[in-house]
C-alpha cells in the first residue's frame, strides 16, 4: 500500500453533538474522558467524536497510511491522536442514530489489531448547538497500524473544545 493509497470521504450524520467509531465485536480502547481533549472520548468500548453542531451532517475524510503521516495543515483547529483496537477488523465510522448512506472504508484496513488515529477538526465554532442545512464542520481521520499509546493532543484552538475541556 502506498501512502494514502486508500481513502474515503462521506457526509456523516450527527445527533446530539456526536458521531462514533466502533467495532461491533469488541471494545475499541480504554476509557478516555471527553474533558481530556475536547474532541474525542472513549467510553463503554466506543470512540465518540464531539461536534459543535447538535444535528446535521459533517464532512469526514479518512486516509490510510503505512506509518505515521504528518499532521494536517494549519487550517485544522483541533488535532488529537488516539489508539484504538479492532477485534474483528471492522472498525467503522458510524452515525449515532442513523447508518451512513454509503459506508466509509473500514478504519482497520490491515485487519484486526491496534491502530493509531489522528483526528482533525475545523468549523466546530460555526453553528454550535444548531442543526444547519449546510455542512459547517469538517473532519480528517488519518489511520495507520501502530501499538497502543497514550492519547496525544497536537492542537487545541477552537472555543467549542475549550468549553468541553472546562466542564
Amino acid at each position: 500500500m502506498t501512502e494514502q493509497a486508500m481513502h474515503g470521504q462521506q457526509l456523516v450524520p450527527v445527533h446530539y453533538h456526536q458521531f462514533r467509531i466502533s467495532d461491533e465485536h469488541g471494545p475499541v480502547g480504554p476509557d478516555l474522558r471527553r474533558q481530556h481533549n475536547g474532541l474525542i472520548e472513549v467510553e463503554d468500548g466506543i470512540a465518540t467524536i464531539l461536534t459543535g453542531i447538535h444535528t446535521g451532517d459533517v464532512d469526514v475524510t479518512v486516509t490510510f497510511h503505512a506509518d505515521a503521516p504528518q499532521p494536517g495543515a494549519a487550517r485544522w483547529e483541533e488535532i488529537v491522536e488516539v489508539s484504538l483496537h479492532s477485534a474483528s477488523g471492522e472498525l467503522l465510522v458510524r452515525g449515532l442514530m442513523a447508518d451512513l448512506d454509503e459506508e466509509l472504508p473500514e478504519l482497520s484496513f490491515n485487519g484486526p489489531g491496534d491502530y493509531r488515529l489522528r483526528i482533525h477538526a475545523r468549523g466546530r465554532d460555526t453553528a454550535v448547538d444548531l442543526a444547519p442545512d449546510d455542512v459547517t464542520e469538517w473532519y480528517l481521520i488519518q489511520v495507520w497500524p501502530a501499538p497502543a499509546q497514550e492519547a496525544v493532543v497536537l492542537r487545541q484552538s477552537d472555543d467549542y473544545g475549550a468549553s468541553i475541556r472546562a466542564e
